[in-house]
């Protein structure tokens, strides 16, 4: 079931409880969004001729990490309980990128491709589902939404969809993606 079928379940508890899993889930995504161009980063910083590319997956990295601090702190001050897969979501984060990355320059933007339309579609559901709910945190992904789809768009210009396999890869993302997520939301 996707969170465009899933409504906020009736009563304050269970309000609270998908409030939670959101904001856990949220918190997980943006962490594994960082790991990931970390480990892009591992592989292009150093190499020649990568700069524009570096500076491109930097950029990016920096945005995923202000997400990353805004959902740090609705964690810590809504007192929501964070993944306890965090350290292998950093593996498996880090593993993509760099795997990606070592495929070449447009094997990585693929990758950012797939992983910014997973989440585009994860965040869309839950601001259609904290209509009403909660305005904060719904202003905050609606946001976050808008600039996930900036980091596609820009992976898109620097030719995602002409790497290798990019179906293949795209579709398998996607789908990591959303195993991760459902995952996440409750351990």
């Amino acid at each position: 079931m996707t969170d465009r079928e899933r409504p906020m379940p009736p009563g304050a508890g269970g309000v609270a409880r998908r409030l939670a899993e959101m904001i856990r889930v949220d918190q997980a995504g943006e962490f594994g969004a960082v790991q990931i161009y970390r480990g892009q980063l591992a592989v292009f910083r150093n190499q020649t001729g990568k700069d524009h590319v570096s500076g491109l997956v930097t950029a990016m990295e920096a945005g995923e990490q202000v997400h990353l601090d805004t959902f740090n702190e609705m964690i810590v001050e809504r007192g929501v309980r964070p993944t306890a897969l965090t350290p292998v979501w950093r593996v498996m984060g880090f593993g993509l990128g760099a795997a990606t990355a070592l495929m070449g320059e447009k094997t990585a933007h693929a990758c950012t491709v797939a992983v910014e339309e997973a989440i585009e579609e994860h965040y869309a559901a839950q601001a259609k589902a904290l209509d009403g709910v909660d305005p904060e945190l719904k202003r905050v992904v609606e946001k976050f939404r808008i600039e996930e789809l900036e980091h596609r768009d820009t992976a898109i210009v620097e030719g995602a969809r002409s790497a290798p396999g990019f179906g293949f890869l795209s579709g398998a993302i996607k789908l990591g993606c959303k195993i991760a997520i459902r995952v996440s939301e409750k351990i």
